[in-house]
């Protein structure tokens, strides 16, 4: 199935994402709905930051986004129907079983995306060391490599040059590449903690080092990553480059 296929059948039907009205971006009716993969450790260590995601979506971008983010399990029908995926954690991963990993690998190959953020900000242990020992199984072929600083990623929405989160363990993004597209992006700094805010509007996090320009980033990254997932590499395209630098603050 041809990416755009993909798409097309989870969202409803996609239109160009460069018109300037938001309501039209993807039909009337569509939304994406970000699906947060459950699994047998802490996979939701921070309940409130993908909400935030998506309310940023909202404010800043053509994408409608549902409120929240839907949790998925892995194997279970329905899947396809949310081609942006997310999985954290606090702490040690489980060992996926194959029959979950199968799924994912197929909703990859089918033009999927996974966004895997390391809550407890771990480098060589705890979350991190368990999640490079899945994706190495989920997509042998494919090793993480670091994201240049030249990709479309950086430059899908906001024009980036440096990293965000409650943390800034690595400077650097990290992929699994399938046909030439980013299918897996695993950051370690913790996105989703940057992003949480309580009921009251107070951040749950302080970001360090950088402070709320640090903050301010990982919304910026985390924009740049759903639009990304939507329309991989249409904006590397010269014809972009005003609406992007419309978009730069």
């Amino acid at each position: 199935m041809r990416r755009r296929t993909f798409l097309g059948a989870a969202l409803g039907g996609a239109a160009a994402l460069a018109l300037p009205r938001r309501a039209r971006a993807f039909g009337d009716t569509a939304r994406l709905v970000i699906g947060q993969i459950q699994h047998g450790g802490r996979w939701n260590p921070r309940p409130t930051g993908l909400r935030r995601l998506c309310w940023e979506l909202v404010q800043r971008t053509s994408i409608e986004a549902g409120e929240d983010a839907a949790p998925v399990r892995l194997g279970q029908p329905g899947l396809h129907r949310t081609p942006m995926l997310y999985l954290s954690g606090d702490g040690a991963l489980p060992p996926f079983p194959e029959p979950e990993l199968a799924a994912l690998r197929r909703h990859l190959q089918q033009g999927g995306f996974l966004l895997v953020d390391a809550a407890d900000g771990s480098d060589g242990a705890g979350f991190d060391a368990s999640v490079r020992r899945e994706l190495a199984r989920l997509l042998p072929a494919s090793p993480l490599t670091r994201v240049a600083r030249e990709h479309v990623l950086y430059k899908s929405f906001y024009l980036l040059d440096h990293q965000g989160g409650r943390v800034l363990a690595k400077p650097w993004l990290e992929a699994q590449v399938l046909n030439g597209r980013l299918a897996v992006v695993y950051s370690q700094n913790d996105l989703a903690g940057a992003w949480a805010r309580g009921a009251f509007g107070d951040w749950e996090y302080e970001c360090t080092p950088g402070g709320e320009p640090q903050r301010e980033t990982a919304f910026r990254l985390g924009v740049n990553l759903a639009m990304y997932a939507l329309c991989t590499d249409y904006k590397d395209d010269a014809v972009h480059l005003p609406f992007i630098l419309r978009r730069r603050s």
